[in-house]
């Protein structure tokens, strides 16, 4: 899928380490969470698609890989803020395609293009991090992959993940997932600094589809309520703004 000296390590991982770890995942959530799924109907039989969810705790990947009926890659950020240190092995051992958040990361944008361009599947949370759990702005990279790939999207609500960790035995969180009707493509020329404020405009379309799939208390920057919106102030400052991650 890759043009990289270590592809025989991905096809590896792919064929061998993923269906073992997305085994063991069912099997925990079976014990610690209760999904309700709806709108699995929605999702295309097969790629080339692009998956965005919010992201509000840091099993929110791992939550999609037990969900989705796809072998999904992942666009992520290479840390994991309020991940206990037991579970930050886990991104590098499924394999994502890293992020340095703070940056352009632009191997990661190509990578992700391959992946679609191959009629696979990748899933971004467009928020680029869990900091807070309520919808934020969403970074310029979902929709700058959804204007090149011309890959339906398909997005997501997820609720209740937080509840999960950590874990207790004999208590199950409920987890709740609403999955969207796809849509797209998007087909748009982007370029120069008109481009970029098309491409917010992208973003911030692509998170109201995800926000018609959350309660209101949920909606964050995107709420209709100006309540809502107060007390979600401060939620909307993208911890990298200034600072690039490691």
């Amino acid at each position: 899928m890759f043009d990289k000296p270590d592809d025989q390590i991905g096809v590896f991982r792919r064929r061998i380490i993923r269906p073992i770890l997305k085994t063991l995942i069912r099997f925990a959530f079976t014990l610690v969470a209760r999904f309700e799924v709806t709108g699995k109907e929605n999702l295309p039989k097969k790629g080339p698609l692009i998956i965005i969810a919010n992201h509000f705790n840091f099993l929110d990947p791992v939550v999609l890989i037990d969900v989705l009926p796809y072998a999904t890659e992942f666009i992520g950020g290479t840390e994991l803020p309020g991940a206990p240190p037991a579970v930050r092995f886990f991104p590098k051992l499924w394999g994502i395609l890293n992020v340095h958040r703070g940056s352009v990361s632009r191997e990661a944008l190509m990578n992700g293009e391959k992946v679609l361009a191959s009629g696979g599947v990748l899933s971004i949370f467009p928020e680029a991090g869990s900091w807070a759990q309520v919808l934020r702005p969403a970074r310029p990279g979902a929709a700058l992959l959804a204007t090149r790939s011309g890959a339906q999207i398909v997005p997501l609500g997820l609720e209740g993940v937080e509840g999960i960790f950590p874990f207790r035995l004999g208590r199950r969180a409920k987890v709740t997932i609403n999955i969207g009707k796809p849509f797209g493509p998007i087909y748009e020329e982007i370029h120069g600094r008109d481009g970029r404020v098309r491409l917010d405009e992208i973003s911030h379309s692509l998170m109201e589809r995800i926000k018609k799939l959350l309660p209101p208390n949920k909606h964050g920057y995107y709420s209709d309520d100006p309540s809502v919106r107060l007390a979600a102030r401060g939620t909307e400052i993208y911890p990298w703004e200034n600072t690039m991650e490691k």
